[in-house]
């Protein structure tokens, strides 16, 4: 093991398929600039110590006990637990908070995955990190797309779909305006409303979710053709159809109604699971006018790195 070893993965954003990826749909998901850092100092004994914004921990590698607000980082220490032959320090720190729908869970395994492989002086491989990464995630959460982890760990702009996997690296980026609503709903409760309706009403929601994959499929031609006014009508009309399944209330409508007014944005839409969270705009605001926040996000092309 070397003394030290560090890496970072991006946050993400997801711009079309949010909920109908569950069901093997295609979705549209891009890593941005802001990031997840997982340094590893080795110590001569067994501790395993977590410095972070959110707190401390301290545990025996040994006897590892997996709890909140750690669980990621420590169940991935947990999975490559044959790698390792000492105890560590991790000093945990983001340049996004864990409140706004970033992926900051997925850009955290994949930090530490890489940070433990680059420790242990294993080859950093980014499909092993995805692969043995949405295993990790899929043990805590007991289900996943794959969609943030992929955007971590690959960066840029995907066309991911889970099943068949599948993950296409687009060759072009627009830039974008992300507003950020004020407040935020688990994602897990999101999803089990969501599926709640699905059930009661599988055949609408079935045209629906087809017509999500649809326009990813026709999202993902137009970016490769640098389209972006088509681009844009694809994103208002997915807002629609989050509308549709249950996902959207007033303030992201009036986020999305207020983004399509400006003159430098195509289209918007929510990102992400909806009832809260963000709204992203294709396109840039140029006016001072503008009334709700902006946070400070761009599409990165830049997955895991190791320093």
């Amino acid at each position: 093991m070397r003394a030290s070893s560090k890496a970072s993965a991006p946050g993400k954003l997801m711009l079309l398929g949010e909920h109908a990826v569950l069901h093997g749909k295609l979705a549209i998901v891009c890593a941005v600039n802001q990031r997840m850092s997982i340094q590893l100092r080795r110590r001569q004994d067994t501790r395993i110590l977590i410095s972070s914004e959110l707190g401390q921990f301290s545990s025996d590698l040994n006897h590892l006990e997996i709890r909140p607000p750690f669980q990621f980082v420590l169940t991935t220490v947990t999975y490559y637990r044959e790698l390792l032959d000492s105890g560590f320090d991790i000093e945990i720190s983001s340049e996004f908070s864990s409140d706004v729908g970033l992926g900051s869970s997925a850009a955290i395994v994949a930090a530490t995955s890489a940070a433990v492989f680059a420790l242990c002086r294993q080859p950093v491989r980014e499909q092993t990190i995805f692969e043995q990464g949405l295993e990790i995630i899929r043990s805590i959460q007991g289900t996943g797309s794959g969609a943030d982890l992929a955007a971590s760990v690959f960066g840029g702009v995907l066309a991911y779909r889970a099943r068949p996997l599948s993950i296409e690296k687009l060759p072009h980026s627009h830039p974008i305006t992300v507003v950020y609503s004020g407040s935020k709903t688990p994602t897990t409760v999101v999803i089990q409303l969501v599926e709640k309706s699905r059930q009661q009403h599988s055949d609408i929601f079935a045209g629906i979710y087809e017509a999500m994959d649809k326009s990813s499929q026709e999202a993902a031609t137009a970016i490769s053709n640098q389209d972006w006014q088509t681009f844009g009508q694809i994103l208002n009309i997915n807002q629609g159809l989050m509308d549709a399944i249950g996902v959207s209330n007033q303030k992201l409508t009036e986020i999305c109604y207020a983004l399509r007014q400006q003159p430098g944005i195509l289209g918007a839409k929510i990102s992400g699971s909806g009832l809260g969270d963000c709204v992203v705009g294709l396109g840039q605001i140029h006016s001072s006018e503008f009334s709700f926040p902006v946070l400070p996000l761009e599409i990165s092309s830049k997955g895991i790195t190791v320093e």
